[in-house]
């Protein structure tokens, strides 16, 4: 049998509340809200007119004479974060943000309810950062060191979703921050925190605020050990846009990536560095990855890879040295171990090189991680300088996919990498292609780099 409980309706629009209040939170009409009971299984009742988009009453209507005024977009303080989410935060809509524990998440969220705070002062509506993770004190000193102490700025420390909702109905945010959703509890699920009955029962009333109150809702999502979002896969379906933020804690540089997104493009990046009053964003991240690079030393090239639409040029460095072992070693970081083998085999096999004395080490700098075809051919670069002991010329940038044959094949965006390597001023410009600077095959590139031939079939 199912629990009852009693809740506060509104005669009026049909807002719910836990506790009885003399004016609505939802239309702030007087001595509107009435006794009622309900069981927690069945979940909130519907406005009778909803707002924030929905079917008034369930009834379809013509899309010309749906009302969409309120509904623009507005800054989130950020430029760069307004291009890659689209045109900025859409009120009603829903942004999920997730990343491994300590990588800058909540420092960013608060930064943008800071940031919103101070714009939305003079249009009356405040910012709502609800934690179930810190303390108020803790959100304080936080802020304090970002400099986003605002009036306007509110904050609410708890683990009940049913809190988190009253407090929104009463305050009427612009931006409600939720970190993070695997924290709270709903009398509407049973179980702990953050079990998949939870976690729905949770966004789900979060979700249904937000859009009948026209307020932009940002939830904090915990990942997984492999580095995807925890929680059930219906969680991504129910969020508007999808965002992750990438990088290792002991690096100074974040990466904030785009994976969904119903107001803009997907797979947008976004480049941060960590300092000491919060995430900054940085401008041209072009040329960010390679950092001190000595162009004098062997074992290092430069691939231009493309995340997302951005060209970033970054280092990527192999070493090749004589082994002891009985099985030589290979290890791989920033990228698949297995394409390493992969590399190694068709170099062996088709350039006749041997490299069962040695051991091989690859990385890519700057701790990016890299899975795009383009990597290959720098790659193989690298390991050939290291192994010939002869350095790239100093601006030479390389990218394209090699194949078991030990052809070059081409890769997506070849004009967006090729106009990028001009403005940085590389040359020369290795790549896929029959124009300038287009080579065909491994073989072609040992002879034009390190002016050695293939050797003959024995």
């Amino acid at each position: 049998m199912a629990k009852l409980r009693e809740i506060y309706v509104c005669s009026s629009c049909g807002a719910q509340t836990m506790q009885w209040r003399g004016q609505c939170p939802g239309c702030h009409e007087w001595n509107t809200l009435q006794a009622s009971v309900q069981a927690r299984s069945a979940g909130k009742a519907r406005a009778s007119v909803a707002a924030g988009g929905e079917t008034p009453a369930g009834r379809p209507v013509s899309l010309r004479d749906v009302e969409d005024s309120g509904y623009e977009p507005y800054g989130s303080g950020l430029q760069a974060l307004d291009r890659v989410l689209g045109n900025g935060l859409v009120p009603g809509a829903a942004i999920l943000v997730g990343g491994e524990p300590g990588i800058g998440k909540s420092t960013l969220l608060l930064q943008v309810a800071g940031l919103v705070a101070a714009e939305m002062a003079g249009r009356d509506r405040p910012v709502l950062y609800a934690s179930g993770e810190e303390s108020l004190p803790q959100i304080k000193g936080r802020a304090e060191r970002l400099g986003m102490l605002d009036a306007n700025l509110l904050a609410l420390a708890t683990s009940r979703v049913e809190d988190v909702v009253e407090a929104a109905n009463a305050q009427n945010p612009a931006l409600l921050v939720v970190d993070s959703v695997q924290t709270l509890t709903s009398l509407e699920a049973e179980g702990l925190p953050g079990n998949v009955s939870q976690v729905r029962a949770v966004a789900t009333s979060l979700l249904e605020v937000c859009r009948r109150l026209g307020c932009t809702l940002i939830l904090v999502g915990h990942v997984t050990k492999d580095g995807v979002l925890a929680g059930p896969r219906l969680l991504e379906h129910m969020v508007d846009t999808v965002i992750s933020l990438e990088g290792d804690r002991r690096q100074m540089f974040r990466l904030l990536r785009v994976f969904k997104n119903r107001f803009g493009p997907n797979e947008e990046l976004l480049v941060f560095r960590m300092g000491q009053q919060g995430m900054q964003i940085v401008d041209d991240p072009s040329t960010f990855f390679l950092g001190q690079r000595d162009a004098s030393l062997s074992g290092t090239a430069v691939v231009m890879a493309v995340d997302g639409q951005r060209p970033l040029a970054v280092e990527v460095q192999a070493l090749v040295s004589r082994t002891f072992l009985s099985i030589p070693r290979r290890a791989a970081l920033g990228f698949d171990v297995g394409r390493l083998h992969l590399l190694l085999a068709v170099l062996e096999k088709r350039l006749k090189l041997n490299f069962g004395q040695v051991d091989i080490y690859a990385k890519v700098g700057g701790g990016m991680k890299l899975n795009e075809p383009g990597l290959d051919l720098a790659l193989v670069a690298a390991v050939l300088s290291s192994y010939y002991d002869v350095p790239l010329p100093e601006k030479c940038v390389l990218w394209g996919e090699v194949d078991l044959n030990g052809q070059i094949r081409p890769v997506a965006a070849q004009e967006l990498r090729l106009t990028q390597a001009r403005r940085l001023g590389f040359d020369p410009i290795v790549h896929p292609g029959d124009d300038k600077g287009g080579i065909a095959t491994i073989a072609a590139l040992q002879q034009r780099l390190f002016h050695r031939r293939q050797r003959p079939e024995e």
